[in-house]
C-alpha cells in the first residue's frame, strides 16, 4: 500500500513546527503589501472626504457614492482576477494590480471636478479587486501547513498597517488649504504602488500554479526553497502533482488516490471549465461554496468597511466637532485594529480558525449593540454627556478590534485555503466577488439608512447580522487548522462520501 503524504507531513519533525520559513515568509510578505492600498484608501477617504464635500460642494448621496465607488468597482477586479492569475500566474496579477492602483491615485490626486475624481476611484477600485484575491492565494500556496494561517492573514494585517497610515496622514496634511490637502492625501498612494510592483518581480511564482502549468522543475525549485529539506519539498511536489491530476473535482477531495490520467500538456491550459463545475458543484465542493461565500458575505454584512468610512460622520453626530478631534479618533481606532489583527495572526495556526471566527462575530454583536444604545441615547440628549461619548468611541475600537481577531483575517485565509488546486483561483475570485459587492452595497446605502433609522439603529441591526453570522460559522465551518491544501477536499465531504471514497481506493489498490 502507497504511504500517506498527509500522515508523512504529520511526522515533521517538532523543530520545523516550531519556526517559519523565512523564505516563504518573505514571499508572503511581499505578496501581502499590496494589501496596504486598500488600507490607506479605506484610512485616507474617512478624512479626505471631510474636506472634498467642503472643496467640491457634494451632497450627502455623493459622499456615499465616492465613498462606495471604489468597492462596487473592486468587484471587476475581483471578478476578473481568478482567471486573470490562471493565464498570466499568480505573481503578475499581482503587479497587474498595482500598476492599476497607481493609475487610479493619480486620477484621484490630481482631480479637477467630482467626476474625474469617481474615474480615478472606479479604476483604484479594480486594482482593489485584483489585490483581494491574488494576495491571500499567492500566500496560501507558498505557505507550510503548520503556518499557513499566519502567512495567508499577512493580508489582512497590511490592509490595517495601510488604514493607520491613511489616518496619521489625515491628521498630519489637515493643516493645508482644503483644496491641496485632500489630493495630497488621495495622490500619494501612488508611491507604494510603484515599490510594490518593482520588489514583486523579484518574488518566486506559486508553485501550485507552476505545476498547473506544467513546469514541473521551476515548481521544484521554488518548493525547495520553502520547505525545510530537500526531501519535504519532494513530498509536496507529489502531493500537488496529484491534485493536479485529477480531471473531476470528485476526486480530488481523495488527496490518497491514484491520479486517473497523467499530466497533459499544462501550457494550453488558462482556467478553462473551471465556471462549469463551479456552477454544477460536488457535494464536497458545494459546502466549500457555501462556506467562502459566507463568511465573504457576512466580512461586509458586518458593517465594517461603512463603520471605518463613516467614523467622522458618527462621531460628529455624537458631539465631536472639532476636524483635529474626528481625526485623532479615527487614530485611536486604527492603532486598535492594527494591534489586534497582529495578535490574530499569530495565533489562527495554535488556536484554530473557528475559535478565533466565533470569539470575534460574538464580540462584534455585544460591541454593536453598545454602540447601538449609546448613539441612540444622543441621538435624544441635547446635552451630549462624555460619559455617552466615551461608550461609543469604546464601543467602535472594540467593534473594529473583534473584527480584527476574526472576520478580518480568517475569511483571506479560510477562503483561498479551501478550494481545490484547478479550482482555486476562479472559486477565491467568486468569493471575493460577493465581498466586494456587499461592500459597496453597505458603503453607499450606510447614511441613507443611517439617516431614516438613526445610526443608533444601524448599529443594532448590524449587531443582529452578527448574531446570524455566528451561527453559520458554527454550524458550516469545519476546522481547516494544519491541513494541507490538498487535504482540504476532505474536511467537506460528509460520512457517505468518505465511505465510498474509500471501497474507490481498495478497488485501485
Amino acid at each position: 500500500m502507497e504511504e500517506d503524504p498527509s500522515a508523512l507531513e504529520s511526522q515533521t519533525p517538532k523543530t520545523q513546527k516550531s519556526r517559519i520559513n523565512k523564505y516563504a515568509l518573505a514571499c508572503a510578505i511581499f505578496a501581502s503589501t499590496n494589501s496596504i492600498l486598500l488600507g490607506y484608501d479605506i484610512g485616507v477617504m474617512s478624512g479626505a472626504v471631510l474636506y472634498i464635500k467642503d472643496n467640491l460642494k457634494i451632497s450627502s448621496v455623493e459622499e456615499e457614492i465616492l465613498v462606495g465607488s471604489l468597492n462596487v468597482f473592486s468587484l471587476i477586479g475581483s471578478f476578473a482576477s481568478g482567471k486573470t492569475s490562471d493565464w498570466i500566474g499568480r505573481r503578475y496579477t499581482i503587479v497587474l494590480s498595482a500598476v492599476t492602483f497607481l493609475l487610479g491615485a493619480l486620477l484621484m490626486g490630481l482631480a479637477p471636478s467630482f467626476a474625474f475624481l469617481i474615474t480615478g476611484r472606479i479604476i483604484a477600485g479594480i486594482g482593489v479587486g485584483y489585490s483581494l484575491m491574488i494576495a491571500p492565494v499567492y500566500s496560501a500556496e507558498v505557505s507550510p501547513p503548520v503556518s499557513r494561517g499566519f502567512l495567508t492573514s499577512l493580508p489582512e494585517v497590511f490592509i490595517n498597517v495601510g488604514i493607520l497610515l491613511g489616518y496619521i496622514f489625515n491628521y498630519a496634511l489637515s493643516g493645508l488649504p482644503p483644496h491641496i490637502n485632500w489630493r495630497l492625501m488621495l495622490g500619494l498612494a501612488g508611491f507604494p504602488a510603484i515599490a510594490i510592483a518593482l520588489g514583486v518581480m523579484r518574488m518566486p511564482e506559486s508553485p501550485r500554479w507552476l505545476v498547473m502549468k506544467g513546469k514541473m522543475g521551476e515548481a521544484k525549485r521554488v518548493l525547495i526553497r520553502i520547505s525545510d529539506n530537500e526531501e519535504e519539498a519532494k513530498r509536496r511536489l507529489d502531493e500537488i502533482t496529484k491534485a493536479a491530476s485529477w480531471p473531476l473535482v470528485g476526486h480530488i477531495t481523495s488527496p490518497n488516490a491514484s491520479p486517473k490520467s497523467e499530466l497533459p500538456n499544462r501550457n494550453e491550459w488558462h482556467g478553462q471549465g473551471v465556471w462549469k463545475e463551479l456552477l454544477r458543484p460536488t457535494k464536497p465542493l458545494r459546502r466549500m461554496l457555501i462556506a467562502a461565500i459566507g463568511i465573504n458575505f457576512f466580512m461586509q454584512a458586518s458593517g465594517n468597511d461603512a463603520v471605518v468610512y463613516y467614523t467622522p460622520e458618527v462621531f460628529k453626530s455624537a458631539g465631536i466637532r472639532s476636524r483635529k478631534g474626528l481625526v485623532g479618533v479615527t487614530i485611536i481606532m486604527g492603532i486598535a485594529k492594527t494591534s489586534f489583527v497582529l495578535i490574530s495572526a499569530i495565533s489562527l495556526d495554535n488556536y484554530g480558525r473557528r475559535p478565533m471566527l466565533l470569539l470575534g462575530t460574538t464580540g462584534m454583536a455585544i460591541s454593536l449593540a453598545g454602540l447601538g444604545l449609546g448613539s441612540m441615547y444622543l441621538h435624544h440628549s441635547h446635552k451630549k454627556p462624555l460619559w455617552a461619548i466615551a461608550l461609543c468611541v469604546l464601543a467602535v475600537c472594540s467593534d473594529v478590534s473583534f473584527f480584527s481577531i476574526g472576520l478580518g483575517p480568517i475569511t483571506w485565509v479560510y477562503s483561498s485555503e479551501i478550494f481545490p488546486l484547478r479550482l482555486r483561483a476562479q472559486g477565491t475570485s467568486l468569493a471575493v466577488s460577493v465581498n466586494r459587492l456587499v461592500s459597496g452595497v453597505v458603503s453607499m446605502t450606510f447614511l441613507s439608512i443611517s439617516k431614516k433609522i438613526t445610526f443608533g439603529g444601524m448599529f443594532l441591526v448590524l449587531s443582529g447580522i452578527m448574531v446570524a453570522a455566528t451561527i453559520f460559522f458554527y454550524f458550516l465551518l469545519p476546522e481547516t487548522k494544519g491541513k494541507s491544501l490538498e487535504e482540504m477536499g476532505a474536511i467537506f465531504e460528509d460520512d457517505e462520501d468518505k465511505n465510498k471514497h474509500k471501497v474507490s481506493e481498495m478497488n485501485e489498490r
